[in-house]
């Protein structure tokens, strides 16, 4: 592709400092040099998210994507009317949020499905919000695997060139050690071999992190290495792949971001968001797998303790559409091809 993809981006709850990351994410050089970048919200918040930020733009109402104005000083919004600024309470849980916030995210996923977006940029959601609302997903990942019928999806953290994967998500601790199975991490495994291979890597050298202290220490500290995570990669190894582990958490990170592995599969939430958190906060990207339109988003939540200030860092949100527009750019396809149905 020669022409800058038009990505939507998406408010995230009202309450918290989406509208501002997308605001200052949209006015930015770096984001108008590789994208046609427009939002989906109310027009209303995001002006008052100008006025935080004390930024001065021109905000263009859209009723579709092949409306925007692309010009320097102008954020194009696909105006929502779902909430009421009047109403809203700034940096607090309340029903409002979650139903905006849903709102903007179900509009995304119909023009990504509807292939008139190239791809979607995520501003962040608050879980309990959405709970207030009576909305019946978790997250963004379950919203875009329900409403595009995807089969199986998995995220994905690029940070600093290194990608971090991860096995299970939105689980507790004792329910995410109580998922690690052979077959389970076999088809991990898979899903990330599959996934490195679409992004370029001719013969990725995937870590498997462990999950217990010092990889278990051959039982004392806990069997899932030796029942579950070592079987899982031997049959992966006799396919030829290359796998290493199960390498202790407290070193695959490190590792990895030296070069000695190009990804790491991480076992449970914690464990990889803490890694990439502290390497990088703020340039941490997140990427949904196995869905049939693009999505990506930053990695850091709502901060209603700073919203309204005008306070919140745009880089991630930066960094989010950059590695949008770079995938796109580059025909890099990280899931199942969109049903006849919505392709036509």
């Amino acid at each position: 592709m020669t022409e800058r993809p038009v990505l939507a981006t998406t408010m995230g709850d009202p309450a918290g400092i989406g509208p501002e990351i997308c605001v200052r994410a949209l006015l930015s050089e770096e984001v108008r040099a590789i994208s046609r970048s427009f939002v989906i919200g109310d027009a209303r918040i995001l002006e008052r998210a100008l006025g935080a930020c004390g930024l001065t733009a021109t905000l263009n109402r859209i009723t579709a994507p092949e409306e925007i104005a692309d010009r320097p000083g102008v954020i194009d919004v696909l105006h929502q009317e779902t909430t009421d600024p009047t109403a809203l309470r700034m940096g607090e849980v309340q029903p409002l949020g979650g139903q905006a916030a849903y709102a903007a995210i179900r509009a995304s996923i119909d023009l990504a499905m509807a292939q008139r977006v190239a791809g979607v940029v995520t501003a962040p959601i608050n879980k309990e919000s959405l709970q207030a609302a009576k909305i019946p997903f978790i997250g963004h990942t379950e919203m875009f695997a329900e409403h595009t019928g995807a089969r199986e999806e998995m995220t994905m953290f690029t940070i600093s060139g290194l990608k971090i994967f991860f096995l299970t998500r939105h689980l507790s601790l004792a329910k995410a050690c109580a998922a690690i199975t052979q077959d389970r991490v076999a088809k991990g495994i898979d899903n990330c071999i599959k996934a490195l291979g679409q992004l370029g890597y001719e013969q990725p050298h995937l870590a498997v992190a462990a999950l217990n202290p010092h990889g278990g220490e051959d039982g004392m500290f806990g069997r899932e290495e030796i029942d579950a995570i070592k079987p899982a990669i031997a049959a992966a190894r006799a396919r030829g792949l290359k796998i290493a582990g199960p390498v202790p958490a407290d070193s695959v990170f490190h590792l990895a971001r030296i070069g000695r592995y190009d990804a790491v599969l991480s076992l449970y939430h914690d464990q990889g968001h803490i890694a990439a958190k502290m390497m990088d906060f703020e340039k941490t990207v997140s990427v949904t797998l196995g869905l049939p339109v693009l999505r990506t988003s930053v990695d850091h939540g709502t901060a209603f303790d700073i919203a309204g200030t005008g306070k919140a860092s745009a880089v991630s949100m930066i960094e989010a559409i950059k590695v949008a527009a770079e995938y796109v750019v580059r025909g890099v396809r990280l899931g199942d091809d969109l049903p006849a149905k919505a392709a036509e």
